[in-house]
């Protein structure tokens, strides 16, 4: 990634932050450009939240609220929006299109059979006192 687009990304985040803890709240845990890389990353590699989240010391969660708050912050600029299909079908550009085919694959499990479905659950047994002993 050029230097310069990496400079942009960092400062609309650092802008949108400040307005953002201009009300007030807590210190954040990573720094802003760990919000990138964390963002980047995840676009780049597409590894599960879990995984970045492990790498940075933050939680599943939390590592999916910051990449989804940059990629939102980002697209919200203006700069890093990809144009509409109008935009593009105006163009004299000419594109090529990749479709891939990510099917799911069933799996096969058992059939329920009417007896499986109108089982019911056994009563549990209790021990009765024993009164003639």
């Amino acid at each position: 990634m050029k230097k310069q687009t990496h400079g942009k990304m960092l400062e609309i985040l650092k802008t949108a932050q400040a307005e953002k803890k201009a009300r007030g709240g807590r210190e954040n845990k990573l720094s802003i450009e760990n919000k990138l890389l964390m963002a980047l990353e995840y676009l780049r590699e597409y590894r599960t939240y879990f995984h970045i989240g492990q790498n940075y010391g933050v939680s599943e969660s939390y590592a999916y609220k910051v990449i989804r708050w940059v990629e939102n912050t980002l697209i919200k600029s203006g700069i890093f929006n990809l144009p509409g299909r109008k935009a593009l079908l105006k163009s004299d550009v000419e594109y090529n299109v990749v479709l891939v085919d990510a099917s799911e694959t069933p799996i096969q499990r058992p059939k329920k059979t009417a007896l499986f479905l109108l089982r019911q659950e056994e009563e549990t047994y209790v021990k009765k006192p024993n009164c003639c002993r």
